[in-house]
């Protein structure tokens, strides 16, 4: 019965339909996700993503940086703290100096204020002298802090240029007693010390502190043509012409040959007066960059010596006299 249930017209080799070769080798070139494919759904057939390669593990073991080790004990830090601590009680003191200082200017300045003005201070005589002090000089006061340093060297070089007057007139005292005939240095030696010392004074240096004191260009001019006349006089009396009252090296030369100890110290005094010349030379040049750097001028100086003549009592007095006795005269010719 079997036979006549099989299909007489179909191939006894095919047992069923995609056993076909041809059906068969289609189906193993298809590409991957094509039997999942699904023509009703919107979904997009998935491609299976490559595997990503295992991390690779260091096998090494883990090494620790060792920590930088403490710098070792030593006796300089104990004594930096202690210049430190030094440098900051000396820093502590000027401050005190200096606040002690401001504290006995505004005394000053209050007790000036009391008393209805500056009194004059300069020179240092006793109560009691006759003559009372004709100057106020106080540097701190007047003077700038700048311009402080300058003023007192300037101040100090005044002094050693009395001294050395003093030491040239006992220089040429000694002179004239181991020989009579310089009793003309000894007497021009008199005369320098009691002229220069107070003409100095009032002719370069006051000046000088007048224009530091309220930026004076007229006064700075008047210091620098008085202070170039003073350096030429510095200098000859460094070089001590004899019979010119000055123990300078050639009078000194000449007193060594007449007694060896007066010659000595006539050289010391030679020795001072170079001394001052090199000096005022120095700070002569000091001031004029400083007075280069205050904004002064020829022009401000003229304006100045105008305003003050003009505003000068004693000169609008005389004006006014010889403007009145000019007006008269003409009134009496036209009559």
């Amino acid at each position: 019965m079997s036979d006549f249930d099989s299909n007489p017209f179909a191939d006894p080799e095919i047992d069923h339909p995609f056993q076909d070769p041809s059906v068969t080798q289609v189906r193993q070139a298809a590409p991957p996700g094509l039997e999942e494919y699904n023509p009703f759904t919107d979904a997009k057939p998935t491609r299976m993503a490559p595997k990503a390669a295992a991390p690779t593990i260091n096998t090494q073991p883990a090494i620790m940086k060792p920590t930088e080790e403490p710098p070792a004990y030593s006796q300089s830090q104990p004594q930096d703290q202690s210049g430190v601590a030094a440098e900051l009680l000396r820093r502590q003191e000027e401050l005190e100096k200096k606040a002690a200082e401001l504290d006995r200017r505004e005394r000053e300045m209050q007790s000036l204020s009391a008393s209805g003005g500056k009194k004059n201070n300069w020179p240092p005589l006793p109560e009691k002298f006759p003559v009372g002090p004709c100057f106020y000089h106080d540097i701190t006061v007047d003077i700038p802090v700048e311009f402080q340093k300058t003023v007192k060297i300037m101040y100090y070089l005044w002094m050693f240029h009395t001294g050395t007057l003093l030491a040239n007139m006992l220089g040429c005292l000694a002179w004239f007693c181991v020989d009579a005939v310089r009793g003309v240095d000894f007497g021009l030696s008199i005369l320098w010390f009691i002229l220069f010392t107070p003409c100095s004074f009032i002719c370069w240096y006051r000046p000088l502190y007048g224009a530091f004191r309220i930026d004076s260009s007229f006064r700075f001019f008047a210091f620098f043509f008085v202070y170039i006349c003073q350096f030429g006089i510095y200098v000859l009396q460094c070089i001590g012409i004899t019979s010119w009252g000055a123990s300078g090296w050639i009078s000194a030369l000449t007193g060594l040959n007449r007694s060896v100890p007066v010659g000595i110290i006539m050289l010391l005094i030679a020795a001072l007066f170079t001394a001052e010349a090199v000096l005022s030379l120095i700070m002569f040049k000091k001031v004029h960059g400083m007075y280069r750097t205050t904004g002064a001028s020829f022009a401000k100086a003229q304006q100045e010596f105008a305003t003050g003549v003009m505003s000068n009592k004693t000169v609008q007095t005389a004006a006014a006299t010889a403007a009145s006795r000019a007006a008269q005269g003409g009134f009496k010719e036209q009559i």
